[in-house]
């Protein structure tokens, strides 16, 4: 079954990196969407970043420029690279695929997620 392992998360100043990576396994991952998602503690769970089967990308607008997605379909994995962090990106962090190619439509009906990693932004 398809399976989503994230890591790399934890505490950074303000100004700090991180990068984030998804270990996927169970499903032809080069083939498929992919996306990160984040929830901050009594937010709903927002699109950060998403990458499709032809590394076309799109971000959030609070994350452009500041953020960048990328995957390794070699390895099966996805990575986010996050420069610049601010406190108001402290959330968890998702990993989620959804069948098909491009990214576009309803993550609801189709996705597939990982259990999440923690990021802190301190300032």
């Amino acid at each position: 079954q398809i399976q989503l392992v994230e890591s790399g998360g934890g505490s950074v100043q303000s100004g700090g990196s991180l990068r984030l990576s998804c270990a996927a396994s169970g499903f032809p991952y080069s083939t498929y969407c992919m996306g990160w998602f984040r929830q901050a503690p009594g937010k709903e769970r927002e699109g950060v970043a998403f990458i499709n089967k032809y590394e076309g990308t799109t971000y959030a607008d609070s994350v452009k420029g500041r953020f960048t997605i990328s995957r390794d379909n070699a390895k099966n994995t996805l990575y986010l690279q996050m420069n610049s962090l601010k406190s108001e990106d402290t959330a968890m962090y998702y990993c989620a695929t959804k069948p098909y190619g491009y990214c576009s439509g309803s993550w609801a009906e189709s996705g597939y997620w990982g259990q999440g990693t923690q990021v802190t932004v301190s300032s």
